[in-house]
């Protein structure tokens, strides 16, 4: 009687062949959340790879650029036709001359105005610039033959690059055939070379590519920087030490709190305005980007950088603060000397 009612007696819940079945949809739901969360990530990085990739492909050949190797005569009957040697007469030559004249004397088929012009296009607009800067450099050169490396045009280099195709029609390229083949004569003589392209470094902004560099703008975007972190850090830094260490909890302090909040939720285009309306027109501050944008950019973040502060203060543990009082340091002490070293790699970030 007692085995039968044994064998009768139910399975427990977690037995059951309804529960395992349950048990199997759960993990195959894990497995298909967590497979799902890879998936994803995969996604991001392939699309980062991606974005990187095409901005590599298509940019990576900015670093290199090809020269024009030429024969330069520094024609004293161009340069200083009264034999002065001073220098400013010589900064008002025409460069451009002797830098075509050398690039004629190596393309014998080049005669006639329009060949000419067609050959002077060849160099960039900048080789005249460069042979003035060595002249100015060297005013020795008047009279003298040197063997000197120009830029080519940025449609010269373009081609040379594979940028532009022979094959495309000459009505849909910025280059000739005839210019096409003066550069293969060039290419053939050795005059071509190619080498890193240290002007994009050391030039400015320029209507011309092939002398265009980044040079202003990574200035530029240092002295921004330099601007906003001299204002913002030690102002922010001050501004969360006072609020969380120093401040009354007062109605004052928490309307200031949630402005704080609130600031750092406001878009960078109100920000932007901000600075045109109010240090441009009503203090006529001078219209420089380092200055005036560092200003803006040190509203913008000292939002940021006060709550971060904060939060790094918070972490700081109250015992910290309770030995140092214990042991006589004034509430300033306890800031300077414990709590505000102990949350500064927090607060870097």
């Amino acid at each position: 009687m007692t085995d039968a009612v044994v064998t009768n007696r139910a399975m427990p819940v977690y037995q059951s062949a309804a529960f395992e079945r349950r048990l199997r949809r759960r993990y195959a739901a894990e497995r298909r959340f967590r497979f799902y969360g890879i998936a994803a990530i995969a996604v991001a990085l392939g699309m980062l790879v991606l974005l990187l990739g095409t901005i590599v492909a298509k940019g990576y050949t900015a670093f290199w650029q090809h020269e024009l190797r030429l024969e330069v005569f520094f024609d004293p009957a161009e340069l200083d036709p009264q034999g002065t040697r001073d220098p400013a007469v010589i900064a008002q030559a025409n460069f451009n001359t002797l830098a075509r004249n050398a690039l004629q004397a190596v393309l014998p088929d080049s005669g006639g105005r329009e060949a000419r012009r067609a050959v002077g296009e060849l160099l960039s607009v900048g080789a005249q610039y460069e042979l003035a800067d060595m002249v100015a450099a060297d005013p020795g050169l008047v009279g003298a033959r040197r063997t000197v490396s120009l830029p080519l045009s940025d449609e010269v280099d373009q081609l040379l690059k594979g940028n532009i195709s022979k094959t495309v029609p000459e009505a849909e390229r910025r280059i000739t055939d005839r210019q096409i083949a003066w550069v293969e004569q060039l290419q053939a003589r050795g005059a071509v070379a190619a080498g890193f392209n240290t002007r994009l470094f050391t030039n400015g902004d320029s209507r011309e590519p092939e002398l265009a560099g980044l040079k202003a703008g990574l200035l530029g975007s240092m002295m921004t920087l330099l601007v906003t972190l001299v204002l913002s850090v030690p102002v922010g830094i001050a501004a969360a030490v006072y609020l969380e260490e120093f401040a009354p909890r007062n109605r004052l302090t928490e309307l200031i709190e949630v402005n704080i909040n609130n600031l750092a939720a406001v878009p960078s285009i109100i920000f932007g305005l901000l600075g045109l309306a109010v240090f441009l027109n009503l203090f006529g501050m001078p219209r420089s980007a380092p200055l005036v944008g560092g200003v803006v950019l040190a509203l913008l973040v000292l939002p940021t950088i006060i709550i971060a502060s904060r939060a790094s203060l918070k972490a700081v543990p109250p015992s910290i603060r309770e030995a140092a009082l214990g042991i006589g340091a004034s509430p300033l002490q306890v800031v300077t000397h414990h709590v505000l070293p102990l949350a500064m790699p927090g607060i870097m970030t």
